[in-house]
């Protein structure tokens, strides 16, 4: 911890907010993967088949939601369309899941896209699936409520995080984001608009009625959900003025495009003053929300981004970090990246050290994925910690690692070896002392 933090706080020089930011914005910097692992059996030693099965999805994780309540509760759904819910206080080593839904003979076996709690409460949450379904399910017992059939694949969806209206905003196949009522259980209206196929959806966390969406277009549309016309702009890559209004008015028949490719993930700053934009073109764009401008951030060109299904970055929380230093953690492929978000620049890259894994050569459905391809990110609410979903079916825990605990382990191995010592040294001394009573000659003498 910084002293110098803690003496101007105990002066009275700084709020406590600010030793507080400085704090976490010191363990985020730390943050590396552990050794928590997710499981839905614990493995037996040299048993190839058990260690087979000890992964928290056997066909590859592809959604991850963690509850913004208490932060305790992780959500995990398969590629092979099973849900997961675990306790991430229960074990800090080994989390076994406290529920879990796994596919029947009389559902279709298709994976899982998305994951979300309900916005109001964490004891219910909804998904979304490749068979063209999205589903409303209790968290205590993992049976669905309600589901909505779309007749198109739904790739994303999305629930504001301030709004009382419980419409879900969903990215399908069908060029237009599909508004779903929860009240009435009905699909109350589309916003047509792209040209292309819905792949990320995402609400304005500060106007309740605006939604951010991306296609496989290119486009980027902002609408807003009470007007008829519904559109209220369209992001343009070539505009780092801001001038989304004026285009918004005239209506131009020339397609303004945020990416020259798919856009299949977005995500608001906490405040509502930007979005972030990812694309197939392996860029990531940074907007201003309020006139559409393009920050003309640039990430490099170390991003990867080729897959179809939605790939989110997490923003690090504001109250964690000092001010105008957001960060943002980008899944790029098979390591995370750690970058500056109004700058750009490349922080840290963190990658999870290479593991022996048993792979099953046999050919057939819901085999695992090998390939160790991140899906998807989630923040722990209230801690210092994230997620990853894996292609091969697990899901990785990445926490703080600081100088102090480096230093801290560092003395617990050293005591370990110590003692460990000792002991050589005392079952040495009783075996030299047996040795010598065992080779020593025994005599009786006559009187």
């Amino acid at each position: 911890m910084n002293t110098q933090h803690l003496l101007n706080r105990a002066f009275g020089f700084h709020h406590r907010h600010v030793l507080k930011r400085a704090e976490a914005s010191r363990l985020i910097y730390a943050l590396q993967p552990c050794s928590m692992s997710f499981s839905q059996c614990a493995p037996l030693q040299n048993d190839p088949a058990e260690q087979e099965r000890a992964v928290a999805h056997l066909s590859g994780v592809n959604a991850l939601a963690i509850d913004k309540f208490e932060g305790r509760y992780l959500l995990s759904g398969g590629a092979d369309s099973s849900i997961s819910i675990w306790d991430l206080e229960s074990n800090h080593y080994a989390c076994r899941p406290l529920a879990s839904k796994h596919k029947t003979s009389e559902e279709r076996k298709l994976g899982i896209t998305q994951l979300c709690f309900y916005p109001f409460d964490s004891l219910a949450f909804l998904s979304s699936c490749y068979d063209h379904t999205v589903k409303l399910y209790s968290s205590e017992t993992l049976c669905a409520s309600a589901s909505f059939d779309l007749d198109s694949v739904v790739y994303n969806i999305a629930l504001s995080p301030i709004a009382d209206h419980l419409l879900v905003a969903c990215g399908t196949q069908h060029p237009a984001v599909r508004l779903v009522d929860l009240r009435s259980g009905a699909s109350t209206h589309s916003l047509a608009g792209h040209s292309g196929a819905i792949l990320s959806c995402a609400w304005s966390p500060v106007r309740e009625h605006v939604l951010a969406s991306g296609a496989t277009d290119g486009t980027v549309r902002f609408w807003d959900i009470r007007r008829s016309v519904g559109e209220l702009g369209t992001l343009d890559l070539e505009d780092s003025v801001g001038e989304m209004q004026c285009r918004a008015s005239t209506r131009p028949s020339i397609q303004e495009r945020a990416h020259k490719g798919p856009v299949n993930g977005i995500v608001w700053t906490e405040d509502g003053r930007h979005i972030v934009t990812c694309g197939h073109d392996e860029r990531i764009r940074v907007w201003n929300t309020d006139t559409g401008a393009n920050t003309l951030a640039n990430f490099g060109p170390m991003v990867r981004n080729r897959n179809l299904a939605p790939m989110i970055p997490v923003l690090a929380p504001i109250e964690m970090l000092d001010l105008e230093k957001d960060l943002l953690f980008w899944p790029n492929e098979h390591e995370v990246l750690m970058y500056e978000m109004f700058e750009g620049n490349l922080v840290r890259r963190l990658r999870r050290p290479e593991q022996k894994r048993v792979h099953n050569m046999r050919s057939g459905k819901g085999l695992r994925n090998v390939k160790d391809r991140i899906t998807a990110l989630a923040w722990r609410a209230h801690d210092v910690e994230f997620y990853s979903a894996h292609a091969d079916g697990s899901i990785a825990a990445w926490k703080p690692r600081t100088e102090e605990d480096a230093e801290l382990d560092d003395e617990e191995e050293r005591e370990r070896e110590e003692a460990e010592d000792s002991k050589k040294r005392k079952r040495g001394v009783l075996e030299d002392i047996y040795q010598d009573l065992t080779r020593q000659k025994i005599t009786f003498g006559g009187s």
